[in-house]
């Protein structure tokens, strides 16, 4: 099994130009790759597993949004890089997807620190998902972001348990007013297994 890329360099990140040439055969090339990453938890939450392939698409995309050129990959590279697992853990963005913006205020503004309430569970491990360092997530007032970024770390004892594909994983939130479990597809953890060292 080929060992995953851990980071972004420079060198990766190809001109806006070419890129635009390869963008939409490289979405599509993203498309099956993404869902085989994705595990809905509840009405609203859903993660999306990262690695290398999906935050090499997300620099280019932010590059190609803000159109900073060359000088813009630097800082890019420094927000996104922290999101690759680098051989002992699985990253996972986030989302709480609300399409009415009126319930979305609702709901947001009932789930402080959310983030602090993700785990993990199989052959007997619980693994508490720890918020990445992007500060904090939830406003004075109580309401958090719809977008999250949890970390896994996981122990080699856990990646072999992990990967042994015995049982089932359960990706859960125990947040007080959110409190929802799902069982992860057995495709999804061959591909996250993939992510480890």
């Amino acid at each position: 099994m080929p060992k995953a890329l851990r980071r972004l360099t420079p060198e990766d990140i190809l001109p806006i130009a070419e890129y635009e040439t390869v963008r939409k055969e490289k979405r599509a090339a993203l498309i099956p790759v993404k869902k085989a990453r994705r595990v809905e938890v509840g009405p609203h939450a859903t993660f999306y597993f990262e690695n290398y392939d999906t935050m090499w698409a997300q620099v280019h995309e932010m590059l190609r949004i803000e159109k900073g050129g060359r000088e813009q990959i630097a800082g890019e590279l420094e927000a996104y890089n922290p999101l690759i697992p680098q051989g002992s853990e699985l990253i996972a963005t986030m989302m709480l997807e609300i399409e009415d913006p009126i319930r979305r205020n609702t709901v947001l503004g009932r789930l402080a620190d959310i983030e602090n309430t993700v785990f993990m569970e199989f052959g007997g491990e619980h693994i508490s998902a720890t918020p990445t360092e992007y500060g904090d997530r939830t406003t004075p007032d109580g309401k958090t972001s719809s977008v999250h970024w949890v970390r896994f770390r996981f122990t080699p004892e856990q990646v072999a348990k992990f990967r042994s594909g015995e049982g089932q994983v359960v990706v859960g939130i125990g947040h007080p007013n959110y409190g929802h479990m799902a069982v992860m597809a057995p495709s999804i953890r061959q591909a996250l297994a993939k992510d480890f060292a």
